[in-house]
């Protein structure tokens, strides 16, 4: 009895702790809202960026520590909702969009419901190709809003130029609901054993973002966005190379096509 004890509340521990991870990206979110109604958006907006990372370890940790559970997906996609949805949709408007009053309102609230139809498309939804996403990802939609505010906090003060931040909240929300495919990296095996060579490039990435952490953060962010159309564009292009090409005689076909009418 003594024994069984302790093994019981280490693996309630275990249990708990992708959980916890959840709440800290949901705390990101609500930290982010307070601090971009607050005009701060130089610190809003990182925690999206921190609630990403945190939303990326949630699910890997439930899955490599073998407490996944029902109630671990829901309470990742409500906290989904406020750090994807909603915290994005706040700083956006209060870095561009309030300019342009209700427009701006309108504005936010499409980046909100499309991250929400995009959450619960996802949770019904059963995709058998793992590579990719179908629709644009709501923490990648609330990367492009975060990269831009972090990349120029100063905002858009005026009426003309606010409705650029109406294309930044506008553009991700309808990728959302698309059915474009965009890469998944969930896939990758954190627990295989790799080359040590790859370090390399990562180690170079990090001191890239360490260094030029706006710029990089940046062009990591649209580049992503980017990916899906070049993806669409390659994969066509890949079917018409493999389309097989009608070698016969143009007198034939019509001489079939005249034998059958």
């Amino acid at each position: 009895m003594t024994a069984a004890a302790p093994r019981r509340g280490i693996r309630r521990g275990v249990s708990l702790l992708p959980s916890l991870f959840t709440l800290a990206n949901l705390f990101c979110g609500w930290s982010c809202i307070v601090y971009a109604m607050r005009g701060d958006l130089a610190t809003a907006a990182p925690f999206i960026g921190v609630a990403m990372v945190l939303d990326m370890l949630d699910g890997r940790i439930a899955r490599m520590t073998g407490t996944a559970s029902e109630f671990g997906v829901q309470l990742d996609s409500l906290a989904d909702v406020i750090s994807f949805g909603m915290a994005p949709a706040v700083l956006a408007y209060a870095w561009g969009l309030a300019p342009l009053g209700r427009l701006g309102w309108a504005a936010g609230f499409l980046f909100v419901t499309g991250a929400a139809l995009r959450l619960a498309r996802f949770n019904i939804q059963k995709n058998t190709d793992k590579r990719y996403f179908v629709g644009l990802a709501s923490p990648a939609a609330a990367a492009i809003v975060a990269s831009t505010v972090f990349y120029y906090p100063d905002g858009l003060h005026g009426r003309p130029q606010a409705f650029f931040g109406v294309v930044l909240v506008i553009v991700p929300a309808l990728l959302m609901v698309s059915t474009l495919r965009f890469r998944s990296f969930k896939t990758i095996d954190l627990r295989a054993r790799r080359r040590y060579q790859v370090l390399i490039p990562l180690a170079a990435m990090l001191a890239a973002i360490v260094t030029f952490p706006h710029e990089v953060l940046l062009g990591m962010a649209y580049g992503y966005l980017l990916s899906g159309f070049v993806d669409l564009v390659l994969h066509k292009l890949r079917r018409r190379d493999h389309e097989p090409i009608d070698t016969t005689p143009a007198a034939e076909r019509l001489d079939e096509s005249s034998s059958k009418a």
